[in-house]
């Protein structure tokens, strides 16, 4: 059976737990508040390992995901691979390119995912960092809306952006968080040093965390102060900007 969301379901605490052990990739976990047992420690540690986000929810959720006895646990399988962060770094360094990263600060909207993956992919960024709080899960409408590009792109699935930032800044790369209101305008911020650009969700922004600890915040000049920019279009532009400054050094 498929969920809503339109991805594979693990259901009970054995084949959650057997498919963790096998390394199965699970985009996320829904466990029942109340679960307690040694299979659910396991899974928790596992989960921990993987970096794999877990949600905590009512009984009535698990029932209705699915009708099967569920013993407090129901699993999403991911229909795409992640890689560990340092590696996803080192991978690109060693193919003796410049680091261009994405990182997703609550942005919760699949669609707004998949079109940010699509002009990722098209302007040369090499990954994109996906916390697993606060982040969407990438179901196949988001794979759809990125026309493949999840498929063809780094996923790199940090606990958090406090964690993500600290394995940037020990690889020397630049943290450039977004505002309306940033200080540099995006074409005067060198982007073809090594560089994670973030972007947070619509409503609220970038975190706190991001704007004590970006090495710059970075803004796209407007003609009006009419906040009409969708993230990805935002995206795309400030990518857009990243591959012409690239281009001109080669």
């Amino acid at each position: 059976m498929k969920s809503a969301h339109s991805l594979p379901l693990l259901v009970g605490r054995k084949p959650v737990l057997e498919a963790l052990e096998l390394g199965t990739t699970i985009e996320k976990i829904f466990l029942l508040r109340t679960a307690t047992g040694p299979e659910i420690i396991a899974i928790k540690q596992r989960a921990k390992e993987y970096n794999i986000p877990i949600s905590q929810v009512p009984v009535e959720k698990l029932d209705y995901m699915t009708k099967a006895q569920h013993q407090g646990i129901v699993a999403w399988t991911s229909l795409l691979q992640y890689v560990d962060l340092q590696a996803g770094i080192s991978y690109v360094v060693e193919k003796g390119e410049v680091p261009l990263f994405l990182l997703l600060d609550g942005i919760t909207d699949v669609r707004n995912v998949g079109a940010i993956a699509r002009s990722a992919l098209c302007c040369g960024a090499q990954g994109i960092i996906l916390p697993t709080s606060h982040a969407a899960s990438l179901t196949e409408e988001a794979i759809k809306t990125s026309a493949g590009a999840l498929r063809k792109i780094l996923l790199c699935r940090t606990p958090s952006v406090q964690q993500a930032m600290d394995i940037l800044r020990l690889n020397g790369i630049q943290i450039l968080g977004t505002q309306m209101k940033g200080s540099v305008p995006v074409y005067e911020s060198d982007l073809t040093i090594p560089s994670v650009i973030v972007m947070g969700a619509e409503d609220t922004g970038i975190s706190k965390e991001v704007l004590k600890r970006a090495d710059q915040l970075i803004r796209i000049p407007m003609v009006t102060n009419f906040d009409s920019l969708n993230v990805s279009v935002a995206t795309g532009m400030i990518l857009y900007e990243a591959l012409r400054q690239r281009l001109l050094i080669k």
